[in-house]
């Protein structure tokens, strides 16, 4: 499981001009699922997701969570994090879940999340979505449950 994870001011996303998804001062995670990915996975990147310390803390530090900050995700699947070019231009795809698997695993991922306490709101699973935001910092974090060590 990949994902791309903004530190955000606000951010929404949108659908054929209708905001689906929207939130206040937290993260935007761009989420990716492989083709190998499972629970491990989905775990993993909760556990990083919730725990990640990337807010200011009162001496400025960045050493709070989102749950610390009380902060909301804004979940957004996105199967291009696994695009490959490393043979030639045109990205190749194979390394992504199919949808069907995707699907599961990224509701399943929000749902956990829900679940340790976080507002998550969503995209629309294979839709072309807008998405809008404002970075705080900025600052962008890459997570990969493939590169645990």
């Amino acid at each position: 499981m990949r994902s791309v994870v903004q530190r955000v001011k606000r951010a929404s996303v949108a659908v054929q001009g209708e905001t689906v998804g929207k939130i206040s001062a937290g993260l935007l995670v761009f989420l990716g699922v492989g083709q190998h990915d499972g629970d491990s996975d989905l775990a993993w990147m909760a556990d990083k997701l919730t725990g990640l310390r990337i807010f200011e803390d009162s001496a400025g530090k960045m050493n709070r969570s989102v749950l610390d900050f009380g902060g909301d995700i804004l979940l957004v699947s996105q199967f291009t994090l696994y695009g490959d070019c490393r043979s030639g231009k045109r990205p190749s795809f194979t390394a992504a879940a199919p949808p069907e698997r995707a699907k599961i695993l990224f509701e399943q991922e929000a749902e956990e999340l829900r679940r340790r306490g976080l507002k998550v709101e969503t995209g629309v699973f294979q839709a072309e979505m807008a998405v809008e935001l404002v970075n705080d910092g900025p600052v962008t974090i890459l997570l990969d449950s493939e590169k645990t060590f």
